[in-house]
């Protein structure tokens, strides 16, 4: 059983910055994509930001230019640095990952005060 564990968030005012981790209990290069997604009170899970085992990018609209992902194959971990937050990027942030099965972590809160 593959167990991803997210960490990092927080509360943070706008226009501040977090950096979520994101650690896998398997090798990272056996998933087909990984990626973070997020939910608001209220609100579906969107996805916020994934790469594919070939290295392709895809981030969402509204955190295109202010968030990063990224990966430490050495270390099995994920990261997602967000910059430029927004209240409107308040949410539970979860990571996400592919292969045969679809895994999720527990999540993390990010609170962005206005």
């Amino acid at each position: 059983q593959v167990q991803l564990v997210e960490s990092g968030g927080g509360l943070v005012q706008a226009g501040g910055s977090l950096r979520l981790s994101c650690a896998a209990s398997a090798n990272i290069f056996s998933f087909l994509a990984m990626g973070w997604y997020r939910q608001a009170p209220g609100k579906q899970r969107e996805l916020v930001a994934s790469f594919s085992s070939g290295g392709i990018t895809n981030y969402a609209d509204s955190v295109k230019g202010r968030f990063t992902i990224s990966r430490d194959n050495a270390k099995n971990t994920v990261y997602l640095q967000m910059n430029s937050l927004k209240p409107e990027d308040t949410a539970v942030y979860y990571c996400n990952a592919d292969s045969s099965i679809t895994y999720w972590g527990k999540g993390t809160l990010v609170t962005v005060s206005p």
